[in-house]
């Protein structure tokens, strides 16, 4: 976890109020606007996520997913708790953070159901990450933590989830990482496949 999410309209209207606050500097944030289409993201496809840029936010294209150590493996997520150990993910973590805004995500059980998980209340998760640059440009990976109650029905792990007002925190204070690593995701809406089906 987390293997796909996704984006929608809702999504970066969000991610352009939440520039806004954190900067003034608007170019970087309607490039990013006029590049998010509402989709499903998957592992290696191309996606937005927000960076420092300063002392401000910016948005930009990456690659979801480090290439592995075998050929045609690919590393999507990282966790936590052994992240600042991994020389895979200790330089990117201490100095190259990201979060990955969505709508939602995905997760099957071991029944093979699929599961929608959301912010009940809001358009927007802001799930933590980090990057890395490579010959064929930066890639990132998205953070996971243990699961809390409303997900451990489905699965073990979830993305770190940052509240709004985290979000400049883990792009822009270095001191503040370590706690962030070890805090406890809020609590999400779940959705399974079949209810959400018999809305229509």
């Amino acid at each position: 976890m987390c293997g796909r999410y996704y984006v929608d309209d809702d999504t970066a209207r969000e991610v352009e109020t939440l520039v806004r606050q954190v900067d003034d500097k608007m170019r970087e944030t309607m490039i990013c606007k006029e590049g998010i289409v509402a989709k499903d993201i998957h592992p290696m496809e191309t996606a937005f996520i927000l960076t420092s840029s300063g002392s401000g936010l910016e948005c930009k294209c990456q690659r979801w997913g480090f290439p592995g150590f075998q050929k045609g493996q690919v590393i999507i997520n990282a966790r936590c708790e052994s992240a600042m150990e991994k020389p895979m993910f200790r330089e990117a973590v201490l100095h190259r953070r990201a979060v990955i805004p969505a709508a939602g995500f995905y997760e099957w059980d071991h029944s093979k159901q699929k599961h929608t998980f959301c912010r009940e209340g809001r358009s927007t998760l802001f799930m933590a990450g980090c990057y890395r640059r490579y010959e064929d440009g930066d890639r990132f990976v998205i953070l996971t933590t243990r699961a809390n109650a409303s997900m451990e029905p489905v699965h073990d792990r979830m993305p770190l989830i940052l509240e709004q007002e985290e979000v400049a925190e883990w792009l822009l204070k270095d001191g503040a990482v370590e706690g962030l690593l070890r805090k406890s995701p809020p609590l999400l809406e779940r959705r399974t496949e079949y209810e959400q089906m018999s809305l229509f």
